[in-house]
C-alpha cells in the first residue's frame, strides 16, 4: 500500500508543525498549563482557527475544508508532538463530527461555522460512571415535557466541559432510544466540577438536574443516532492513535538524545549494548504503532461496521501496547529525571498513559478483537 502523502497533505502537516515548534514549545505549554484558568490558551485556539485547522472536519457544504481522516491523522500527529492542551480532539474532531452527522440543516448552519472560526467550543458529554467504556451504556434520561425535554443524569471525565459553549449530551428518551441534545453550558440545572486529569487536560464531572431544553436542542438530522455515534467514536479512536504516534516519536528522540549525552564510566550510556537493544525495541513498537495508525485512519470510515470495528480494535491494542512500553522505557532510561515535572519526558509519558485508556483500555479492545475472531 502506498503511504505517500499528497502535496496538500504534506503542507498541512508542515504548517501545523511549524506553528507548534514556533509558538508552542515546552516552556510555553508549561506556562499555559500553570497560569490559564481554563487549562489552555484562547489565543492559541484562535490561531488554530486562523490557519484552518478547526474547519478541517467541517463538511465543504457547511463552509469547511471537508478534510479526510488522513488529514486529521496528520494534524493529530503534530498535536501529539506538541502535547497541545487545547480542545482539538474534543471540539474540532468529536463535537464537530457529531454535529456534522446528526445536526439538521439549521443546527449545522448555526454551530459549524462558529466552531470552525474558533468563536465557540463544543464537547461531547457521553461517558458515564461505572460504564467501563461501554459506548451504548447511557443511563441519562430525557423525559418529554410539553414541547421539550427534561434531562437528568451524570456525565464524567468530559474534556474541557467547563470551557464549552455547547454540551452535546447523550441521553435515553422515554422510548429507550438514544438521542443527543445541544445544551448551553450555563443552562439552569447543569452542575459542573472541573479538575485536571493526569495528563494536564481539564475535564469535568457534569450533573444534569432536571435540565429543561426545547425541542430545537435535539439533534435530529439522522435516523440512526447509534450508528452515527459509533462513527464519531471510531473517528476519535483513529485521532488518538495518530496523536500517540506523534508523542511516541518525540519521546524516542528525547531518549536517544539523552543516551548520547549522558555519560557513565566515562562513556555515553548509548554505547552500552543492553540500552541499545532497549531503544531498538522502542523503535519497533513505534513503527508498528505508525502502521496501525495508518490502518485506523483508512478504515475509520469503512461502511462495514464489523470490518471497521475489527481494524480499530486492533489498532488501539497495538498502539496501547506501544504507549506503555515506550513510555516506561523512556522514563527508566532517563532515570529519576524521567518522572520530574521539569522534564518533558514525564509529560509525554502521562499523555500516553491517558491515551492508552481513552475510548477503552488495551485489554478491553483486545477482548473485543478476540470476540470477533471467535
Amino acid at each position: 500500500m502506498d503511504f505517500t502523502f499528497t502535496e496538500e497533505q504534506q503542507m498541512l502537516l508542515d504548517t501545523t508543525r511549524r506553528f507548534i515548534s514556533k509558538d508552542y514549545g515546552f516552556e510555553a505549554r508549561r506556562h499555559i498549563k500553570e497560569k490559564s484558568p481554563e487549562g489552555f490558551s484562547r489565543e492559541v485556539w484562535q490561531s488554530l482557527a486562523d490557519i484552518g485547522l478547526l474547519s478541517l472536519n467541517v463538511p465543504e457544504e457547511d463552509g469547511g475544508l471537508g478534510g479526510s481522516p488522513i488529514d486529521t491523522m496528520l494534524v493529530m500527529n503534530a498535536v501529539g508532538e506538541g502535547l497541545l492542551l487545547e480542545p482539538y480532539l474534543a471540539s474540532a474532531v468529536l463535537a464537530t463530527k457529531t454535529i456534522s452527522l446528526l445536526g439538521n440543516a439549521d443546527q449545522r448552519a448555526e454551530w459549524l461555522p462558529a466552531l470552525a472560526a474558533g468563536e465557540k467550543i463544543a464537547v461531547l458529554a457521553h461517558d458515564e460512571p461505572a460504564t467501563r467504556f461501554d459506548w451504548k451504556a447511557v443511563t441519562t434520561k430525557a423525559a418529554q415535557s410539553g414541547d421539550g425535554y427534561t434531562l437528568s443524569g451524570h456525565k464524567n471525565v468530559v474534556s474541557h466541559g467547563a470551557s464549552a459553549d455547547i454540551l452535546l449530551v447523550t441521553a435515553r428518551t422515554d422510548k429507550g432510544t438514544l438521542a443527543v441534545f445541544a445544551v448551553p453550558r450555563d443552562t439552569a440545572g447543569v452542575r459542573q466540577v472541573s479538575y485536571n486529569t493526569v495528563d494536564g487536560v481539564r475535564a469535568s464531572e457534569i450533573r444534569l438536574e432536571n435540565v429543561s431544553v426545547t425541542a430545537s436542542a435535539l439533534l435530529n438530522g439522522s435516523d440512526n443516532i447509534e450508528a452515527a455515534l459509533e462513527q464519531v467514536r471510531d473517528a476519535g479512536i483513529a485521532a488518538v492513535c495518530a496523536e500517540a504516534v506523534g508523542a511516541l516519536d518525540k519521546l524516542l528522540a528525547a531518549t536517544v538524545e539523552y543516551a548520547r549525552n549522558r555519560k557513565q564510566f566515562g562513556v555515553p550510556i548509548g554505547k552500552f549494548q543492553a540500552l541499545q537493544h532497549r531503544m531498538a525495541d522502542m523503535v519497533l513498537h513505534i513503527e508498528q504503532a505508525r502502521s496501525m495508525s495508518y490502518l485506523a485512519a483508512v478504515r475509520c470510515t469503512d461502511p462495514d461496521p464489523v470490518a471497521r470495528r475489527k481494524a480499530l480494535d486492533a489498532a488501539k491494542v497495538v498502539i496501547g501496547q506501544a504507549c506503555r512500553f515506550v513510555g516506561q522505557q523512556a522514563v527508566q532510561l532517563h532515570g529519576g529525571m524521567g518522572v520530574t515535572d521539569e522534564l518533558d519526558v514525564s509529560h509525554y509519558f502521562k499523555r500516553l498513559m491517558a491515551i492508552e485508556m481513552q475510548f477503552g483500555s488495551t485489554d478491553q479492545h483486545l477482548e473485543a478483537y478476540a470476540a470477533q475472531l471467535g
